[in-house]
């Protein structure tokens, strides 16, 4: 067989050499983005937001909104998924800690007392029964201690080790992503429940106004002044206003239980604490120095992505080793005895030593393949990783342009909604005075009434974006 791997020929070196090897690839962190700035950055210098730039570890806090604050912790600590990744990172520490024991020599102590009577019925009893100085009562003591060491002279199990810390560090940054999440999911829920409660609130301010505009028109009708067509209008328009809300109530609903469900509490036990309306929580100041260069550093899905890289980098060399032998050096001190008196002295004393080595030397092509799965898995993990930091900047760019657009857009629908206040206003007057129809009226209020609930979801959904943004931009945690 003709050797593909030419280190082969240093097996025959110094030990102290060997020792200082470690084969495979050493992890380097791929470059990061040299931007200093997103390209939507600037966008943001055109709000005029109500309060400053929250810290950003407690972005939350910066909306004001002492409800959304209480409920945002109370995830933070009870929320199951979050428990979850807890065991994960448990799992990985203690994985980790395995991996880097393997390093060390392993010590054991055995102590061993055994009796027995021999049958003399059985086919060893009945030869040795016939031996003089038989003696059917046997006793043996055994204590010893025992030591072995793989000497991990190509670096395998080092890297072994270095694969299963990456991969805990890998779980702790997920974890700080899991609370990011948890904190932007539980904040968006609660905006949800608010502009649900909001939109409610101006389906029955417009149902009251077409209520009166109905009851109205019904009386007209009795005193002969307006047409029965005109009633059946009225009726119409309000009966349209209504049917609103019970697919709002519906969406609320859900969105309750979603919270709940993010809390960690009892379906039903937030109802109360959230019956009453309340206003739709206006977004802060967001800042986004540092841009994509700072992001790479602080979203923990991007470190979580970089320390799985480093794990499969090591993995390489872990797979690596198997090329080469391996070697274990074990002993064993201990007595033995048919007696206790007799245990310890140096006529029961025994002592064994032992050397072992194993080496795939006619297995290469499965240690080919099992390189080239890990080279695979590195590959993947960098693609993965590189897909992770687009993303991330895409998610930043994403909300910002989403946030300061929503507020133009809500600002623009409140002075429209100012205006067609007005003009439903001066048509109710002028249908009074008889000089237009109702279905002017009916249409002024149906432009009113949409652009009311557009200029909620508006505001609703710029709060969202900020949220979105806190969470692009990696707030939440530490690193």
């Amino acid at each position: 067989m003709a050797f593909r791997i030419p280190a082969l020929a240093a097996a025959a070196g110094p030990l102290s050499l060997l020792a200082a090897c470690a084969v495979g690839p050493t992890h380097l962190t791929p470059a990061a983005p040299s931007g200093t700035a997103f390209h939507n950055a600037n966008r943001l210098r055109t709000r005029t937001a109500p309060a400053p730039g929250p810290e950003l570890r407690t972005w939350w806090t910066g909306f004001n909104d002492a409800e959304l604050t209480g409920l945002v912790g109370r995830a933070l600590s009870q929320n199951l998924d979050l428990a979850q990744a807890e065991a994960r990172v448990a799992q990985a520490r203690a994985q980790a800690k395995a991996s880097g024991a393997a390093l060390l020599p392993t010590a054991r102590l055995d102590a061993q007392a055994a009796y027995s009577h021999q049958s003399l019925e059985s086919p060893l009893g009945r030869i040795e029964s016939g031996f003089p100085g038989f003696d059917r009562d046997r006793s043996l003591y055994d204590l010893s201690a025992g030591a072995s060491w793989e000497p991990d002279l190509f670096g395998g199990l080092r890297r072994g080790a270095e694969a299963a810390r990456a991969d805990y560090e890998a779980s702790e940054a997920a974890r700080a992503g899991s609370r990011i999440t948890i904190a932007a999911a539980t904040a968006d829920a609660y905006v949800l429940v608010r502009t649900f409660q909001t939109r409610l609130a101006v389906v029955e301010d417009q149902a009251r106004i077409q209520r009166r505009l109905f009851d109205l028109t019904r009386l007209r009708f009795s005193r002969g002044v307006a047409a029965r067509l005109e009633v059946d209008q009225a009726q119409g328009g309000l009966a349209q206003t209504e049917a609103q809300a019970p697919l709002l109530r519906a969406g609320l609903e859900a969105q309750m239980e979603a919270l709940e469900v993010l809390v960690g509490a009892e379906p039903g036990s937030l109802h109360a604490e959230l019956s009453s309306p309340n206003a739709i929580p206006t977004p802060p100041a967001v800042g986004a120095g540092g841009g994509p260069a700072a992001l790479v550093r602080r979203r923990p899905d991007i470190i979580a992505a970089e320390r799985r890289l480093a794990a499969s980098d090591a993995r390489i060399g872990a797979a690596i080793a198997d090329y080469y032998p391996r070697i274990t050096l074990s002993g064993v001190v201990g007595f033995e005895a048919g007696d206790v008196g007799h245990l310890v002295g140096a006529a029961g004393f025994q002592p064994q030593g032992l050397v072992g080595l194993r080496w795939r030397l006619f297995d290469f092509g499965r240690v080919d393949a099992e390189v080239a799965r890990a080279r695979g898995e590195r590959a993947e993990a960098l693609a993965r990783y590189r897909q992770t930091v687009l993303q991330a900047t895409a998610d930043v760019e994403t909300s910002l342009v989403g946030l300061v657009e929503r507020e133009t857009q809500a600002r623009t629908l409140g002075d429209g909604e100012a205006a067609l206040q007005r003009a439903r206003a001066s048509a109710q007057a002028a249908y009074l005075a008889g000089r237009v129809s109702l279905i002017e009226v009916l249409d002024a209020d149906a432009r009113l009434f949409a652009t009311r609930d557009q200029r909620v979801v508006a505001q609703s959904e710029a709060a969202r974006a900020a949220i979105a943004s806190f969470k692009a931009l990696g707030g939440g945690w530490t690193s």
